[in-house]
């Protein structure tokens, strides 16, 4: 798991040795969140919507099998989460079809169902909805709530 600031992700993957998490499935958890207060709620990236920062740390760190997944919510609700509206949706994007089977695993058993949505590319969509779901709270106080995807 990769948890920290965004602006820190590729020094604390540096930090843990790469030799360390070669190969293995890491859950990233990051967003590009720039060091500027939010603009009525919303917050700033230091990337933009032709790159990720998901896609910089697999640039970088290319023997990592990354899985873009809660980014977009509360630690509050990352397990069992319980909403009126049924179970919530986690979007999630990586290269390595295992390492996404691996944590849509993780997903499940968390109480989540799993949207797939592709490619590391897919972060450049995936990243932003942070955004989104930071705007109740900033203006609010609002941070229990997920998304879901309906088909």
């Amino acid at each position: 798991m990769l948890a920290v600031k965004g602006t820190v992700a590729a020094e604390a993957l540096r930090a843990a040795g790469i030799v360390n998490v070669a190969g293995k499935p890491v859950i990233d958890t990051t967003n590009p969140i720039a060091d500027a207060p939010p603009a009525n709620g919303v917050l700033r990236f230091f990337t933009n919507l032709d790159e990720s920062l998901m896609e910089r740390l697999q640039r970088e760190f290319e023997s990592v099998r990354f899985v873009k997944a809660f980014n977009s919510v509360g630690n509050a609700c990352m397990v069992d989460p319980r909403f009126k509206g049924g179970k919530p949706t986690m979007f999630i994007c990586g290269n390595d079809p295992a390492a996404k089977k691996t944590v849509s695993g993780i997903l499940d058993q968390f109480g989540w169902e799993t949207a797939d949505m592709g490619a590391v590319e897919a972060a450049r969509a995936i990243e932003p909805l942070c955004m989104l779901w930071c705007i109740p709270g900033f203006l609010r106080q609002d941070w229990v709530h997920a998304f879901k995807l309906l088909n």
